[in-house]
């Protein structure tokens, strides 16, 4: 009879992926199930394929595993947002101090490399066009349709890991069945559609690369990301339905060439025949899905199968990535005994999820609505500076969030605290004027 550890991880996405090295480093024999083709053998996105904004919690989670350099060559760092206002005037934000970025990265593209990482770093065997069809969550034993043969398929694992997504089967076959089991989901009003903006026929960038763009006009929004080829993917975000600035409105190529044409000058003039291109990418939705407990049995899940979030912090795989620095932590502190490990990384995780997805609705609104209001703009010039006097007092939201490994519950708290203490500032009498004083840096330092 083998000794063997194993695990089963559903899902060969960005986070199963990574956890399958984390767990070959553990001594675990990694099979993976995936019900897609393998992308690698086709020129497909990953799903849906909104670029990916690589930060901290995400660097320390491949970083861990000695997979980090593996996949810089594939990130262009992105130091602020770029404002283009509806004149085409440019206005940047930077991220944090100088130095800081944020990086850009294809999500198929890094989709696909992580799966080259969890082959040969994790040695897990990755079965493809395998849709999971039943899991009993005491035995960690799944059912499996193989979608070439359309047989079904059985296997078991001393544990099973469900990566598999926002629409997890793994979650809805087995946990969403269990009784005291808590599951909303929930789609926001706006969706999305992708547009990709080629590069200049020499092959060279329409725009910073080294930026993330935003045309903010208050109730939706375009944003633009570069790729390694020259292009940037861009996603207008919107209302589905509701007035003429709503994808139910575009529906010809006469009201989307117009649409661009006065909404976005700037970027009609790079591309004039955005309305050819318009439906090239599905129109999509967007959700959150909110769990708990995020383990039963033999189970456990992880990434967007236990708190897919929307897009907003560029978070949802930097999350996802955390999570396998969390489970890793708990396995070495209970040494493997998986009911320990798993009861503990539920309790821990969720608020950090909560948090998480709370964040990212909040920071739609900022890059929709507040970074084209100089008052905003104002507040966070604030912050920073008072942050590079006082480092140790003051760390901005966003930093918290993206530069650093602080809890996403704690950033959360700890922003709140902070937006209390700038609202005060930001009613004193010509904070225009003064707000560069040392009497405002000051002030601020007697409010913490």
């Amino acid at each position: 009879m083998s000794t063997e550890k194993s695990a089963i991880i559903v899902g060969a996405g960005l986070v199963g992926s990574l956890w399958a090295v984390y767990l070959s480093k553990a001594g675990y024999k990694v099979t993976i199930y995936e019900r897609r083709s393998d992308i690698r053998k086709a020129e497909i996105s990953a799903g849906k394929s909104i670029n990916l904004a690589l930060s901290v919690r995400g660097w320390t989670a491949l970083d861990a595993v000695g997979v980090g350099d593996k996949i810089r060559d594939l990130a262009i760092p992105m130091y602020g947002r770029m404002m283009h206002s509806t004149e085409g005037e440019l206005s940047f934000q930077p991220y944090g101090q100088e130095d800081q970025a944020i990086y850009s990265i294809s999500r198929g593209g890094v989709n696909a490399r992580m799966m080259d990482i969890a082959e040969h770093e994790g040695n897990a065997t990755i079965h493809y066009n395998h849709q999971c069809t039943g899991v009993d969550l005491e035995d960690g034993k799944i059912r499996l349709l193989n979608k070439e043969t359309n047989e079904t398929v059985y296997d078991q694992a001393d544990v099973v890991f469900a990566c598999d997504g926002a629409f997890s089967a793994v979650r809805y076959k087995g946990m969403q069945k269990l009784d005291r089991f808590d599951f909303s989901q929930d789609f926001i009003d706006d969706g999305y559609r992708e547009i990709l903006l080629p590069a200049n026929e020499d092959g060279s960038y329409k725009l910073d690369k080294n930026a993330l763009h935003i045309w903010p006009r208050g109730r939706f929004m375009l944003i633009a990301l570069a790729n390694e080829d020259g292009s940037f993917t861009c996603t207008l975000f919107m209302p589905f339905d509701g007035g003429e600035n709503s994808f139910k409105s575009l529906n010809t190529k006469e009201k989307v060439d117009s649409f661009f044409k006065e909404t976005f000058p700037d970027f009609y003039e790079m591309m004039p025949g955005i309305a050819d291109a318009w439906e090239d990418h599905p129109l999509s939705s967007l959700a959150i899905m909110r769990s708990y407990p995020w383990h039963h049995g033999k189970v456990a899940m992880m990434g967007d199968a236990a708190h897919a979030t929307v897009p907003f912090y560029g978070q949802g795989m930097n999350g996802g990535f955390e999570d396998c620095t969390v489970m890793w932590r708990l396995m070495q502190k209970h040494n493997e005994d998986w009911d320990k490990v798993f009861a503990e990384y539920s309790v821990e995780r969720k608020p950090d999820g909560d948090a998480l997805q709370d964040l990212s609705l909040y920071n739609y609104y900022v890059m929709r609505d507040y970074v084209a209001d100089p008052m905003f703009l104002l507040r966070k010039k604030i912050e920073a500076k008072f942050s590079k006097l006082y480092p140790e007092k003051w760390l901005p939201l966003y930093s918290q969030v993206t530069f650093s490994n602080i809890r996403y519950s704690e950033a959360m708290a700890s922003g709140k605290a902070q937006d209390k203490i700038m609202d005060e500032i930001m009613e004193i009498p010509n904070i225009e004027e003064v707000w560069d004083s040392q009497e405002i840096m000051d002030q601020l330092a007697e409010k913490l």
